[in-house]
């Protein structure tokens, strides 16, 4: 039998592309390089061509996932809880997706703490998320928001704020040669290269930041500029971007799509031959891909919400320019009876835009690198891993699992 910390993970699949998917897989291999842990992973939010557990070449036993539809369900919890008797479980997402985890919380906490590593975009303060927090041990925050909301909703819950991170040794800066090379084959040698890499997605403001690029180039010239969208242009939750494209006459190079998954490495390179990297969400609950830009030194024009307020500013400096959103709509639904979206003026973000352009290539190349240099202290991949593995050596010292379970009672006394 292992002597090592053993963890079940819920998430999107680890190895998929997406922001929760990234991260997850971030700290499960920099915690199995550590050589004290092993994982068993469901890895969901995609669909699957077979359920069969998989193994990576690099961790075998070490590191299972098994793909699941959706995020898995109760039976499947209760099963993996009781067959792979983990130490810790740890799941990630908003909470949306764990009322079903949560309410067999009893169950689970009995035999293992659960730490939930929680999204979640913005005021006001959702109390209606306060019985989800008291079903945690520990509830890790992936932004300020984040984790002031926690400590005012639920004070009594133990929380941390573990910002996100990127690998520092893959998004990096690259050598003029090689953003030049880039350069060319996209033939966009000379002009000023704007990037977007989002899902396209409503509150992602894709069809937005088309109808309003067309004017900046309308006052700039459609010669000058370009937008290149890494995202699903018919993604079914967002806008025919192509249909927008066609409306608008920007079928000259104007804007250009990245239809195809890449790899890392390739995204980087993209990141590296942008001029600035655009995200104008109006609900963002981190903002991985200004994050990923930020590392390859290269700055960032954002909406001031959510967590991408963390990233833009150290409080003093900016790394890019970060806009004040113009109106605070209250929208909702039933699961989320309420919550802020914040939108931009438009002119406020041409103007934005329109100083970006014109700076020097030498001034913007200064402003990428103070945000390379801010992602390394603040945002470090190195201090990510310590912080994930401090936090999950002290709730396996302090909270037990099993037969040395502490701190949890599955009930409570209450006099009225």
């Amino acid at each position: 039998m292992s002597d090592k910390i053993k963890i079940f993970t819920i998430s999107d699949h680890p190895l998929s592309p997406s922001g929760v998917g990234t991260q997850t897989k971030y700290i499960i291999q920099g915690m199995l390089k550590t050589g004290k842990y092993q994982f068993v992973s469901f890895g969901g939010a995609i669909k699957h061509p077979t359920h069969e557990p998989q193994r990576t070449e690099q961790w075998g036993d070490d590191w299972i996932i098994w793909p699941v539809d959706g995020y898995g369900n109760q039976d499947m919890v209760r099963a993996m809880i009781h067959q792979q008797k983990p130490d810790i479980v740890w799941f990630m997402t908003d909470p949306r997706f764990y009322d079903w985890l949560w309410a067999i919380e009893n169950e689970i906490r009995t035999h293992v703490p659960m730490v939930y590593y929680h999204v979640w975009d913005n005021y006001p303060y959702p109390k209606f998320n306060r019985k989800f927090y008291l079903s945690n041990d520990h509830i890790a925050c992936i932004s300020k928001v984040t984790h002031d909301i926690v400590q005012t909703v639920a004070p009594e819950v133990d929380c941390t704020w573990v910002p996100h991170a990127v690998d520092g040794d893959i998004f990096k800066p690259h050598t003029a040669d090689q953003i030049k090379a880039w350069r060319a084959s996209k033939n966009i040698d000379d002009k000023f290269v704007c990037f977007w890499n989002s899902r396209n997605a409503r509150r992602k403001q894709s069809g937005t930041l088309i109808w309003w690029f067309k004017e900046f180039l309308d006052k700039v010239g459609h010669d000058k500029a370009c937008l290149i969208m890494h995202t699903d242009v018919k993604d079914q939750h967002g806008q025919d971007l192509e249909a927008i494209i066609h409306e608008l006459g920007l079928t000259n190079g104007e804007v250009l799509f990245s239809r195809d998954k890449v790899e890392a490495v390739d995204l980087a390179g993209m990141y590296n031959m942008a001029d600035l990297t655009i995200c104008i969400s109006d609900a963002e609950g981190f903002g991985l891909s200004t994050l990923e830009s930020l590392s390859c030194g290269t700055p960032i024009l954002v909406n001031m919400t959510g967590g991408l307020q963390d990233q833009v500013t150290d409080g003093e400096k900016f790394f890019g320019i970060g806009l004040q959103p113009v109106s605070k709509a209250i929208i909702g639904s039933q699961q989320v009876p309420y919550i802020y979206e914040d939108r931009l003026n438009k002119d406020d973000f041409i103007n934005a835009l329109t100083k970006l352009y014109e700076m020097t290539p030498e001034d913007r190349g200064e402003l990428g690198m103070a945000g390379r240099a801010w992602t390394e202290d603040r945002f470090s991949f190195d201090k990510f891993v310590q912080t994930w593995d401090d936090l999950f050596m002290s709730i396996y010292e302090e909270k037990g699992s099993w037969e040395d379970r502490k701190g949890y009672e599955s009930y409570e006394v209450k006099v009225y």
